[in-house]
């Protein structure tokens, strides 16, 4: 079935405790693209760019927009773009099926590659990508909503840049944040070189704001669109209170067999005290901790080949 990978098979029992969020008054947008506003504020500042949907069944940071537009949300300075991005497969969701509608042909996190993007290659994912590049390309600020299928605690990615880490760190929306490289699957929004390059100066983070289809990550969602627009400055409103810490990923372990296997369910944010302990089984390979006191980040519980199965992570 298109949208579905091995990982998210629909034979396990999922809790849909979220309605998904009527966005019948965000469809058409104000910018000659679907589903994106832009609203100006009176003064000069930052174009802020906050983008729900890039996974049509990852729909907690879309119910935080879409009531921002239904509240008339006005920035005190600068550009905001709110937007929704994979409408396509959003529209394909079924709660009897809710992991089926991550996306319509293929996954829209993968395929921000300049090069994939400038390429004759289609999908619904790659026309919607090419058609919301030229905003995206002008936004200075861009945070990334997304939610996970698998329990973990939430956190924000932070990129491999200093100016990434810097800004996710200030938020204080979530525990903790990550720095990664992405994955060997392709590049995500975030890893776009408008972003990613370190002589670039625009910034992007992605939130996992936690579960999928849970009242909490929309709480948690919220307080990171709230922190994004204290931080720029586009909001008077107090910024949410808290800290966060800090972890660098030290290998991503991709799936290279059908065979993959965790030793147990581990829960993202684990942390596992000791080096050399034994994760999981990649056909005849060993997955073990490579330092002591190694963050969990993400583990899929059933990671299908040549997707992250976990990234492996040191504090500090």
């Amino acid at each position: 079935m298109a949208g579905m990978s091995v990982s998210e098979a629909p034979d396990l029992a999922f809790s849909v405790a979220l309605t998904p969020p009527d966005l019948s008054h965000c469809l058409a947008g104000n910018t000659g693209i679907a589903g994106f506003h832009t609203i100006v504020g009176a003064a000069p500042g930052p174009h802020v760019g906050i983008v729900a949907l890039i996974h049509g069944n990852e729909f907690a940071g879309a119910a935080v927009l879409a009531q921002l537009l239904r509240d008339g949300v006005r920035p005190a300075r600068g550009r905001l773009t709110l937007g929704f991005a994979n409408l396509a497969a959003f529209a394909r969701f079924d709660p009897a099926q809710p992991a089926a509608s991550r996306f319509v042909d293929e996954d829209m996190n993968r395929v921000w590659d300049p090069d994939l993007l400038a390429s004759n290659r289609r999908s619904v994912e790659l026309d919607r990508a090419r058609e919301i590049l030229p905003l995206i390309s002008e936004m200075d600020v861009l945070l990334d909503l997304h939610s996970m299928l698998w329990p973990s605690d939430p956190l924000i990615l932070c990129g491999t840049t200093a100016r990434g880490r810097d800004l996710a760190l200030h938020l204080g929306a979530a525990p903790l944040v990550v720095a990664d490289s992405g994955h060997a699957s392709g590049r995500r929004l975030i890893d776009h070189p408008r972003f990613a390059d370190p002589m670039a100066t625009a910034t992007a983070i992605l939130l996992e704001a936690g579960q999928h289809w849970q009242p909490e990550s929309v709480d948690t969602a919220a307080r990171a669109v709230a922190a994004l627009l204290c931080s720029q400055r586009l909001s008077d409103a107090p910024p949410p209170s808290g800290a966060a810490r800090f972890a660098r990923v030290t290998q991503v372990v991709t799936a290279m067999t059908p065979q993959f296997s965790f030793v147990r369910h581990f829960r993202g944010g684990e942390v596992i005290a000791a080096a050399d302990t034994l994760l999981a089984r990649d056909g005849d390979t060993e997955i073990r901790t490579p330092h002591k006191d190694c963050l969990l980040v993400m583990p899929s519980w059933r990671a299908s080949r040549g997707h992250t199965a976990v990234r492996l992570a040191r504090f500090g």
